[in-house]
């Protein structure tokens, strides 16, 4: 029988082998092919890949460029390849993909060398490009199977091809550093320097920057900031700083002082009760941002704008630098105030509540406070009833409280805690530059954390008389001056119902009853008898009318009484308004923000304030050199002998009854100021007005607080005079000659007593 050849049976053999060769190309092949024409599923598109969506954070930022805080889901915002360290780009390369500009997505020389090392068991490096591993991150994978993998990896690839074809190899870099997720709510390199190294992505050290692109391998694994991870991610670090060493781009020496080096780590993670201005940045996100955001239209998402993913840039009025003083200045006088209260506390019954509030109101008191708090309505949200809530509350339990020296940890009932937390005074703070109604800094309290009530804008307080300046500038308008006489004596105002209403005078203005006075020292010792006298002659209504004209929209009640400040107003508009003197007469209304821009810097809204001319310059200025009396001879006067400040200052103290509430507003030809100090109920308070008054409670922040602004020159806030009007005719502002002798003779100190209520 005839054999067949030899060569016919190698042929077979031959072709069987380049079949086992070739056919897993040829399925790879055809399953890119299908993938590519999206059998297996959608890709992205290219208006996808040119337009990625991710989870931006809308950054605030101040006047002076500075970057007050963050509203994020993930707290990430963009930078450009020109912004990042150069070293980080070295460090990526060098670790993640040396091949990165030689390649166009896949690198087909690393995907053999990688499967080489899996199927012998060794380990040759990751096949994975940078554009890879951002692909990876732009579209994330779900759960998948084996065979879903596959394609799904197949995918990657054909997205890592489209990506190279629709970016620099810069803007591709620049994308995984901004997409990666760093830990700590430090997503994207920005993000990531300033809450590991407090630094920029453009000014990192060599080995800080190593340190970020070795988290690139697993941040869990090393993270920095957990202790049993910190040698690890050294070591990482020094993996990245050898692969650097190996491809050129640092020398053998500098990779032996790097690799010893501590991490360095200066962590600060970002905490929205952190960081400078957080009463103002609550308020701007919940009250402004807020309804912004609901009639403004994203046209990418076709949807309102959300702050916490697209990306906004808020532009604000704020001064860092004036933030940072007002903030200091209220930290160091409320420390030191909150321990004379403290010290007086000692000696009450009903601590930290006046002696004379009943224990019926105490409790009422607390049973406001319990209902108003996060606990009580989380266990009535579960369901508990309000008998059982109020037992929970007599239950000890771990927490930590805020106190002068910093958090403590301790055990308390939720019901002590919260007599506890009603025993700090608290304080509202604004200061606003009077010709463009810029806000320059804001504190709306002692410690954002802690206490989240905005004592600015939101919370309204009885103003005292700090409302009196409203009634005398009447007078001012119907062409009185300042060293206009009129008689210190009781004057009674019908109220329209029959009955008249008769303020006395506060305690220590008796000596000057019955004689003439001016009115520049009437105000300037709030003389109750002269505001009662004035509001009789000019009527509420048209006091309110003005006020209203100045800005005041809270509640006021066209009655008598306000002349003394009954109303409730927030230190918000009483600033405001105390501007217009400032100002020329023209009320500027408050503005925080400037501009609204969207994350490619486009911008979508500017704001300009509306203004109002109130007075005539000439009549403006006749006010302002009245209100000096208050900070020359005055209540106000401490200005001078305590804090040093010699300047012109134009303002009025303020203290309620039973010392409740203690104001001072003051203001300079280019900056007005004031606030408001007292417990956050009103039957928590000094004892006696020496503690208790506006210029004991509240003056010395503002004080403390201008000097502060006047020695940063960077600020260039004037120490200047008042301009004076050109045409301000005969109107008499000296009016020394006109005041008492005992009054002219009185030591300055003599004069300190704020009356009124």
């Amino acid at each position: 029988m005839k054999q067949k050849p030899p060569v016919a049976k190698n042929t077979k053999y031959i072709a069987l082998t380049w079949l086992m060769i070739w056919t897993p190309f040829i399925i790879i092949f055809l399953l890119v092919s299908l993938i590519a024409r999206e059998f297996f599923g959608d890709l992205p598109s290219v208006e996808e890949l040119q337009n990625p969506k991710s989870n931006l954070a809308t950054v605030i930022y101040s006047a002076d460029a500075k970057v007050l805080g963050k509203y994020y889901n993930e707290n990430r915002v963009n930078v450009s390849y020109k912004d990042l360290d150069s070293d980080l780009a070295k460090a990526l390369i060098a670790t993640e993909d040396a091949r990165f500009y030689e390649h166009s997505g896949v690198d087909i020389k690393a995907l053999f060398r990688a499967a080489s090392g899996a199927v012998t068991g060794g380990s040759k490096g990751g096949g994975s490009t940078i554009t890879q591993q951002l692909a990876k991150m732009m579209f994330p994978r779900e759960k998948l199977s084996k065979t879903q993998l596959l394609t799904r990896k197949i995918k990657e690839w054909i997205i890592a091809a489209r990506l190279e074809k629709n970016y620099t190899k810069e803007e591709i870099m620049t994308m995984y550093l901004n997409k990666f997720d760093f830990l700590n709510l430090a997503v994207g390199i920005k993000s990531a320097a300033k809450i590991y190294f407090n630094k920029s992505c453009d000014s990192l050290e060599v080995q800080e920057a190593a340190m970020l692109i070795g988290m690139a391998k697993n941040p869990s694994l090393f993270n920095p900031v957990n202790p049993k991870r910190a040698e690890a991610t050294k070591g990482r670090r020094n993996v990245v700083l050898a692969q650097m060493l190996k491809y050129g781009y640092i020398n053998q020496t500098q990779f032996d002082s790097l690799k010893v080096k501590p991490l360095g780590l200066v962590f600060r993670p970002e905490d929205h009760n952190d960081g400078p201005a957080p009463y103002f940045r609550e308020y701007l996100r919940e009250n402004f941002l807020k309804s912004w955001c609901e009639t403004h239209i994203n046209p990418e998402t076709k949807k309102p704008y959300n702050i916490y993913r697209d990306g906004l840039r808020i532009y604000t009025t704020i001064d860092s630098r004036m933030q940072q003083y007002a903030e200091e200045a209220v930290q160091e006088y409320m420390t030191e105030l909150q321990k004379v209260f403290d010290k007086e506390c000692k000696t009450k019954r009903n601590a930290p509540f006046a002696w004379n509030v009943k224990k019926e109101e105490i409790a009422a008191i607390m049973r406001s406070g319990m209902k108003r708090s996060d606990r009580y309505r989380l266990l009535r949200s579960n369901g508990m009833s309000p008998e059982d809530i109020e037992k929970n509350f007599h239950v000890p339990v771990n927490m930590t409280v805020y106190t002068l020296r910093g958090d403590v940890d301790t055990t308390l009932t939720p019901w002590d805690s919260i007599r506890y937390y009603k025993s700090f005074l608290q304080t509202g703070f604004v200061a606003i530059e009077p010709q463009t109604g810029y806000v320059k800094a804001w504190v709306g309290g002692i410690n954002h954390k802690h206490f989240k009530y905005d004592h600015v804008k939101v919370g309204r307080r009885q103003v005292g008389s700090t409302f009196k300046p409203f009634v005398y500038a009447m007078a001012i308008q119907e062409g009185y001056s300042p060293c206009y006489q009129i008689p210190n004596v009781r004057t009674c105002i019908p109220d329209g119902l029959g009955k008249e209403w008769c303020p006395d005078n506060a305690a220590g203005e008796e000596k000057f009853e019955n004689k003439n006075v001016t009115l520049r020292f009437a105000l300037a010792n709030s003389i109750n008898y002269v505001s009662a006298a004035l509001m009789k002659r000019f009527g509420p209504t048209a006091v309110v009318n003005l006020a209203r004209r100045m800005g005041i929209t809270a509640p006021m009640e066209a009655v008598p009484s306000i002349c003394l400040g009954t109303p409730d107003i927030s230190v918000y508009e009483m600033v405001a308004a105390n501007a217009t003197f400032a100002n020329k007469g023209t009320y500027v209304q408050p503005t925080f923000v400037t501009r609204i821009e969207d994350k490619n810097g486009k911008v979508l809204e500017e704001f300009i304030p509306t203004t109002d001319e109130v007075f005539s310059e000439e009549k403006a200025y006749v006010m302002v050199q009245l209100m000096r009396g208050v900070c020359d001879i005055g209540t106000g006067s401490r200005l001078r002998f305590r804090f040093n400040l010699r300047n012109q200052i134009a303002g009025k103290t303020g203290t309620t009854q039973n010392n409740s509430d203690g104001w001072f507003i003051g203001y300079t030809p280019d900056l007005a100021a004031g606030l408001w100090v007292g417990g956050e109920d009103r039957s928590v308070h000094f004892n006696t007005t020496d503690q208790g008054q506006g210029a004991s409670m509240a003056l010395p922040i503002w004080a403390k607080f201008y000097n502060k602004v006047y020695a940063d020159k960077t600020l260039k806030v004037s120490k200047g005079d008042f301009e004076r009007p050109k045409t301000l005719g005969e109107i008499e502002l000296d009016c020394s000659k006109y005041e008492l002798d005992a009054i002219k003779d009185m030591p300055i100190e003599e004069s300190l007593f704020d009356g009124g209520f």
